[in-house]
């Protein structure tokens, strides 16, 4: 069996090839650019030619591609965008079209002349990473299913805060699904408002197999605990901080597959904060304490607490798990216990840059019963595959 997961962040896009004949850590990897930094680097350059530009597509990350675009029209250069990419920098269309960039159907974004350089917006390219796969003979023909994370704010009505709005679906998901996986989605079942996710499975509706989603934080956790350390633990707090999110997770016993649930949460952006601050929001979940507005005041998106037993921590080894490309936010917390939280750096299967890879792949053996038994066996059993890398055509 194999199964392909894409992990689309800010910075990277993180990808691994699960075979269940091996041992998971000789998978095959790659860490290449995120898509929206791809976007940025094509747009930069047609500015500093002055070239017109078309976004045309799928919505996809913002960050980068949006200020990117955003330049390029205040540059005073032209851009056009089909109505699926221009919502990747506001759902609001409107509010695209008064940046000065010219909102057109697909009949006439085709009709433009050959002179408008196209530029195509998504966040899930298979075409790009099979040939990549394939310039070291590696096929992605016959896949038994793929896995793509992404982050999705939702789409918010007019006039809803996109960060509450994001949050009542974090509260109103586990409130129906106490588990990580609660957060990953056969390509089938994506709600309507997770417009992002949506357009992940826009763009590939070539697949020969199944297709699931997820949302990046909650892969990157789950990932985590795949860690030996994580996995003694039979409660801990976690956190992932991403280059625009923070995700903190405090896990308990609860889910079947995962062995844990979720007892509190919180999200806030990670430029807002600084260690201290996050330290305190993190000792306030732990505790039981942390409220919704002690975050959402702070221009952030959150917090919940479920469960109003406090975790201990200042007990043992570490205090947090830690995971995600800001990571170094913690680096030196360890100088003097009494002041910082001791953290400890999540390493899934001896490697942390695809933590949300093996995330994604639990989650994809708890929505797809098809692929169920065979991923566990691989993600939570003993002892080594029955064949070696070599061996295999």
């Amino acid at each position: 069996m194999r199964i392909l997961t894409v992990d689309v962040g800010t910075g990277t896009q993180d990808i691994y090839l699960y075979d269940s004949r091996l041992d998971i850590e000789n998978g095959f990897k790659l860490i290449l650019p995120s898509p929206t930094m791809i976007v940025h680097r094509r747009i930069r350059q047609a500015m500093l030619a002055r070239t017109p530009i078309l976004l045309r597509g799928h919505q996809m990350g913002g960050g980068p591609s949006a200020w990117a675009a955003e330049a390029h029209a205040r540059a005073g250069i032209p851009i056009y965008a089909t109505q699926d990419a221009a919502r990747t920098l506001n759902d609001e269309l409107e509010k695209v079209a008064a940046l000065g960039i010219k909102i057109l159907s697909e009949d006439e974004a085709d009709r433009l002349p050959s002179s408008v350089m196209r530029v195509d917006f998504l966040d899930f390219d298979f075409g790009a990473i099979a040939q990549a796969f394939a310039a070291f003979g590696v096929s992605l023909a016959g896949l038994d299913a793929v896995a793509v994370a992404v982050f999705d704010h939702g789409a918010a009505p007019p006039g809803v805060s996109d960060r509450q709005f994001r949050f009542d679906y974090l509260d109103r998901r586990l409130r129906e699904r106490n588990r990580l996986s609660a957060f990953a989605y056969p390509a089938t079942e994506i709600p309507s408002s997770l417009s992002r996710l949506q357009a992940v499975a826009a763009s590939a509706t070539s697949l020969a197999c199944p297709l699931v989603v997820m949302d990046t934080a909650p892969a990157a956790v789950l990932g985590a605990t795949f860690d030996p350390a994580v996995g003694k633990r039979r409660r801990k707090l976690i956190v992932n901080v991403g280059n625009f999110h923070t995700l903190a997770f405090r896990l308990g016993e609860g889910g079947a597959t995962e062995g844990m649930g979720i007892e509190g949460v919180f999200e806030h952006h990670t430029g807002e904060i600084d260690l201290a601050k996050l330290e305190s929001l993190l000792r306030a979940l732990a505790a039981g304490s942390l409220r919704h507005e002690d975050v959402f005041n702070d221009m952030g998106h959150g917090a919940i607490v479920y469960s109003q037993e406090p975790l201990e921590i200042g007990k043992d080894e570490f205090d947090v798990i830690v995971t995600g490309p800001r990571r170094s936010m913690f680096q030196g917390a360890t100088a003097d216990p009494a002041l910082h939280l001791r953290p400890y750096f999540a390493v899934p299967f001896g490697d942390m840059m695809i933590a949300g890879c093996f995330g994604l792949l639990a989650a994809a053996a708890d929505v797809l019963p098809g692929v169920r038994e065979v991923v566990q066996a691989s993600l939570y059993g003993a002892g080594g595959r029955a064949i070696a890398p070599w061996d295999i055509e």
